[in-house]
């Protein structure tokens, strides 16, 4: 694999809404005299969080394991414990919002690394690939699934992706596992072979080596132990493994790719003689983005904030406590230039969105529309 092609924006065009936009959100909190980062309730919650993954494991071995019915429902707890620590703790700190300190946002950033994934990889592969050149096609990689999927529709198209929008649910809740056993070996050697890890400072054997003893340890105290303290049998701890890491992959598969993955979005293709991407590095976030379920704070406290994914990709260096606060002022910033602001009502319509474009994504003409 040859070295990343680096793209640039145009970033000399929109200033004046780029002038707008940053000097009104820093006057948010300028005035209110408050961090960028966590505040209290975001340490309250990180307490929660964890006990909401740790809690149901510890109970796993006392007498209610001896239930499989019971074991069955802590393993689904579980699942959705480790979905929020990704979604709430781990996502803040890789970005750097969780704190100001860069040692405290290094460490939660490693809580992935406790749950079974690479920090490493998810910093490459989220915060630069895909914030980065988010729905662009061969730079986002997060628009370029395995090849059963198909999410761009300047993707290569195959026959079976007619069918994509009734079976992507089931690869949906297989995303986790396949960190687990594959995904994250395979993308440390790409990344290394793109020059990427020489960019963020670090080198395969370093990271191969913490991805290596960080599974073991997450594999010994998973599955393990389990086996040989809980009382459940072999099999059943192996099917607990396997629903955990399923309702965790299905609520992080439903919670981002609703966000890009619509026909509101635009998707680019970059020929390969152009480095300029012709939008600023801010309009082509608000055009490639959409939010939903802004006003259900009870939804948002669960998935992190991440329901305002167009105010996390204008300023994933603040906490996501913040965005329900500074998503007005991108809304109102956004209208009065005339750039698209992509909102849903309720997540359910934003599902039903994504749905619908999975099913476009199975034309294979669709590619027309987004030249």
């Amino acid at each position: 694999m040859s070295e990343e092609k680096v793209l640039k924006f145009n970033n000399s065009i929109n200033r004046e809404f780029t002038r707008a936009l940053m000097t009104r959100v820093d006057n948010y909190f300028r005035s209110n005299n408050i961090s960028r980062n966590a505040n209290f309730n975001l340490y309250l919650k990180t307490f929660v969080v964890f006990a909401l993954y740790f809690g149901p494991l510890a109970l796993l071995f006392t007498p209610l394991s001896h239930s499989l019915w019971i074991a069955a429902g802590l393993y689904i707890i579980m699942g959705i414990g480790k979905a929020t620590i990704g979604l709430c703790i781990m996502h803040d700190a890789n970005h750097g919002a969780f704190s100001k300190k860069k040692w405290v946002n290094d460490l939660f950033s490693y809580s992935l690394n406790v749950i079974g994934g690479s920090s490493t990889n998810w910093k490459i592969q989220h915060n630069y690939k895909h914030h980065t050149y988010t729905n662009i096609e061969g730079h986002d990689d997060d628009i370029a699934p395995a090849k059963i999927l198909r999410f761009s529709p300047h993707a290569k198209y195959r026959g079976i992706y007619k069918f994509q929008h009734l079976y992507a649910w089931f690869f949906y809740g297989l995303m986790t596992f396949s960190w687990i056993l594959w995904k994250d070996y395979k993308e440390i050697v790409n990344y290394d072979r793109e020059g990427l890890l020489t960019k963020h400072k670090t080198t395969l054997g370093k990271e191969m080596t913490i991805i290596v003893i960080t599974k073991i340890i997450y594999l010994i105290y998973i599955i393990a132990l389990p086996i040989m303290y809980s009382g459940m049998p072999v099999w059943f701890v192996l099917f607990g493994f396997f629903i955990m890491h399923f309702v965790a992959g299905f609520i992080l598969a439903i919670i981002f790719q609703p966000a890009h993955v619509l026909e509101e979005n635009e998707f680019l293709l970059v020929p390969e003689t152009n480095t300029v991407v012709e939008d600023s590095w801010l309009i082509h976030q608000l055009r490639t983005t959409a939010d939903f379920a802004q006003a259900n704070r009870i939804f948002s406290w669960f998935v992190g904030g991440l329901n305002f994914q167009v105010e996390h990709h204008l300023f994933p260096s603040i906490a996501h406590v913040h965005y329900h606060k500074i998503a007005p002022i991108v809304k109102q910033t956004a209208e009065e230039f005339g750039i698209p602001y992509h909102s849903f009502r309720t997540f359910g319509g934003a599902v039903a969105a994504h749905y619908k474009m999975l099913k476009a994504l199975g034309n294979p003409n669709i590619g027309e529309r987004y030249k």
